[in-house]
């Protein structure tokens, strides 16, 4: 649609110079582009009153036929409804970058005796999390050394609650036993705030704390504890010296950088935490077109720093910044180590596109060998495999695995429970698998693949084929993958739909890797959810038939003995002990459990 479809000239004079976000509408009302501005009109008429639009924006305004604005009270409101709308909407001209919710934390419980452990997701309140890190190499070596030098416990709450003895953690010093009351609640809740001190980057007050116990443990002549204080102090210290460099600042920074190389755009994140380099993390965007490091740049900064609080300072580059919120504390480089930090980040995100573009061409060389080796007419962009895993029949889980482009996509995998068959009945269990993820496809609801892997030999091919074609689907091309001789790798059989003699690749063939990788991934995601359910299955326990017993109940029993065989070896006065179980409900328990 021309550009002068849209009457630029009377809807910005109706424009407010208030914060806010304006919505660039197609002629069939779809959301083309959402951006906020400090000024809506300002804004807004840059994009029609200027020219040297880059191709992407240019390409846009050449389709807008509409455009919608909502006024904010701040810059700050602006911001976070821009996100939310480009997160929920994802018009096809804005930068968009994954909500990563992956990035990892360190956490605390919040129990009398914190449990110190490893996270992503979801928050709980009453908890405490310190991060994020840029991975999870950071967090690990992170929890390792907090482990070593504060001895903070990281069992799972539901051991913590039934040990009677020490574990090993114990013995090779790295916990203090707090299980078996071998700390003071006092005692641990000083080493929970030392740990927390080091979390917040407070290294300098957390070694001064520790000097000035170990002097005092010295001078009382407790030569021991004065030891174990040194040995503390020390391990410290060298992490931190081997971390700091040439810095000696306890340093809250972010260095984020945007790079593009032959029209691909990359922003890397580097954190510093208390002068400590946690490492960096490269992020793609998906978009429509190409966009330019800044443009890039401050896409990036306005939906990261929606999710996560920013720092005292963002050392950026491209710098300065144009269009960077005012809420967002940007800055170039201070000093030289500032400026060291700026040339690693800028390295590795040249370093990640380089990678990247090197992942897609060996990809690429995967795909044309598997097309070369089927002789199919194109690529097989979108491969699918299916596997099933059981254990003699129980809690029996199809898994559907999916590669696009050479890459497994995890977003696209699905498993299915399987149902309502002979336990054991691998054919059976394929067939409904198969049934219910192509019933849509051959109804022209979704789209079909490009070839289809099946984790079993020539029955179970056999099943798919009759699948297909029961579906309308009989064009699918499809592969059998037998498992070789004492199943082997590199000795598996491929039935091939349409050839009457099963195919053996030579093991250094690209297209026979990549068809094992995609297979392994399918029997591992089947096994992972087989286990699961299985698990749920199992633990349903046949508490959860019990009339009477419902959750509260029935996590009293569980604590009270320690899990469902504790229960079942219990006798009915035993159950009688536990709050809110009379005698007759301990009977029916009892009975039910034998």
């Amino acid at each position: 649609m021309p550009e002068s479809a849209f009457d630029s000239k009377t809807f910005l004079a109706t424009l407010t110079g208030a914060p806010g976000v304006y919505r660039m509408l197609a002629a069939d009302g779809a959301v083309l582009y959402v951006g906020k501005a400090k000024n809506l009109k300002k804004r807004v008429s840059s994009y029609f009153q200027k020219t040297g639009h880059s191709p992407r924006i240019a390409l846009m305004l050449q389709q807008v036929a509409g455009m919608e604005t909502t006024a904010t009270r701040s810059e700050a409101e602006a911001l976070i409804l821009e996100n939310t709308l480009i997160k929920r909407l994802k018009p096809k001209y804005n930068i968009l970058f994954r909500d990563d919710k992956s990035y990892a934390y360190i956490g605390l419980s919040g129990s009398p005796f914190p449990r110190l452990f490893y996270h992503r997701g979801a928050f709980e309140k009453k908890s405490h999390y310190f991060g994020p890190f840029p991975s999870s190499l950071a967090v690990r070596e992170s929890i390792q050394l907090i482990q070593k030098t504060f001895l903070l416990r990281t069992c799972e709450e539901a051991v913590f609650a039934h040990r009677s003895r020490p574990c090993m953690l114990y013995q090779i010093q790295r916990c203090k036993a707090p299980c078996v009351g071998l700390v003071s609640v006092e005692a641990y809740a000083a080493d929970v705030r030392l740990a927390e001190l080091f979390l917040k980057g407070k290294h300098s007050e957390v070694i001064e704390n520790l000097t000035r116990q170990m002097e005092e443990a010295a001078a009382a002549l407790r030569f021991e504890q004065a030891a174990a204080l040194r040995d503390q102090i020390r391990a410290l210290q060298a992490v931190l010296h081997r971390q700091y460099v040439s810095s000696t600042k306890d340093a809250d920074v972010d260095i984020v950088v945007a790079v593009v190389e032959r029209g691909e755009l990359c922003v890397n994140l580097a954190m510093v935490r208390g002068g400590l380099h946690l490492g960096d993390r490269a992020h793609f965007p998906q978009m429509d077109g190409e966009a330019g490091a800044e443009e890039g740049l401050v896409a990036f900064l306005e939906q990261h720093y929606v999710e996560h609080a920013a720092p005292p300072r963002l050392i950026l580059d491209p710098w300065p910044l144009d269009d960077l919120p005012e809420i967002l504390p940007g800055s170039a480089p201070r000093n030289e180590m500032e400026r060291a930090w700026l040339d690693m980040a800028r390295n590795n995100a040249q370093l990640a596109l380089t990678a990247r573009r090197q992942n897609r061409t060996r990809a690429s060389g995967r795909l044309e060998a598997l097309r070369v080796a089927l002789d199919l007419p194109e690529l097989p962009r979108r491969i699918e495999c299916f596997d099933i895993s059981h254990t003699m029949g129980e809690g029996t889980v199809a898994s559907c695995v999916v590669c696009v482009d050479g890459a497994m996509k995890k977003s696209d995998y699905r498993r299915f429970n399987i149902e309502g068959i002979t336990p054991g009945d691998d054919y059976a269990a394929m067939r409904q698998a198969l049934t219910r993820r192509y019933e849509k496809v051959g109804a022209g609801e979704t789209a079909s693949p490009d070839l289809v892997l099946i984790d079993g030999g020539k029955g179970q091919h056999g099943v798919a084929r009759e699948v297909f074609a029961e579906l309308g689907l009989s064009n699918l091309a499809s592969i059998g993958v037998a498992k070789g001789e004492a199943r082997k790798p590199g000795l598996e059989t491929l039935f091939v739909h349409g050839r009457a003699e099963p195919l053996e690749l030579v093991m250094d063939n690209a297209g026979f890797h990549l068809i094992q990788e995609i297979r392994d991934e399918a029997h591992r995601f089947a096994i992972v959810g087989h286990r699961a359910r299985r698990a749920k299955l199992r633990g349903r326990s046949a508490l959860e038939d019990v009339a009477g017993i419902g959750p509260t109940r029935r996590r009293n029993l569980l604590a009270q003995f320690g899990g469902l065989d504790g229960v079942k070896a219990a006798t009915v006065e035993d159950l009688c002990r536990v709050p809110g179980i009379s005698r007759a409900l301990a009977e029916t328990i009892h009975k039910q459990l034998h």
